[in-house]
């Protein structure tokens, strides 16, 4: 994992753990004094709402007590491997995109976060610039080919 995708979860943890715990006791504590618990749909929804809170912290915590992070910028090479930002060009669209491996806890597609994990990633890690690489999709392979790759 990067030292940034670290930070958003060590993030998410603190916020679930100061904001979203405490409100979601005050909200089982507002439903109850409503009355009868059986017939009570707020109440239900609070607690399912509290348990999956309580699910994500303790993901979350074994999570980062396992965590690797990888410093990108301390890399170097001309092959793909984790941590690249890699520039790349449909063959079919041309249309362009750039990318950054990253682990599987901090993947952003929307934001240019590739999982390692990934059929696109997994088929670039080892390439170099200017190889055509093909990957698996629903609607039939694609093919790319690789602009660039940068680590910082």
């Amino acid at each position: 994992m990067t030292g940034r995708g670290l930070q958003r979860l060590e993030d998410e943890l603190r916020k679930l753990k100061s904001e979203e715990r405490p409100a979601i006791i005050r909200a089982i504590a507002e439903a109850r004094s409503h009355g009868d618990l059986s017939e009570n749909a707020e109440y239900t929804a609070a607690r399912e709402r509290q348990s999956f809170i309580e699910g994500r912290i303790l993901e979350l915590e074994e999570i980062l007590s396992s965590v690797e992070v990888i410093d990108p910028s301390s890399l170097s090479g001309d092959q793909v491997k984790f941590g690249a930002q890699v520039k790349l060009v449909d063959e079919e669209t041309d249309k362009e995109a750039t990318y950054q491996i990253v682990g599987v806890y901090e993947a952003d597609i929307k934001a240019g976060l590739l999982s390692v994990s990934s059929p696109l990633a997994k088929s670039l890690i080892g390439k170099k610039k200017g190889d055509s690489v093909s990957v698996p999709a629903p609607g039939g392979d694609r093919t790319y080919e690789i602009l660039g790759i940068s680590y910082s």
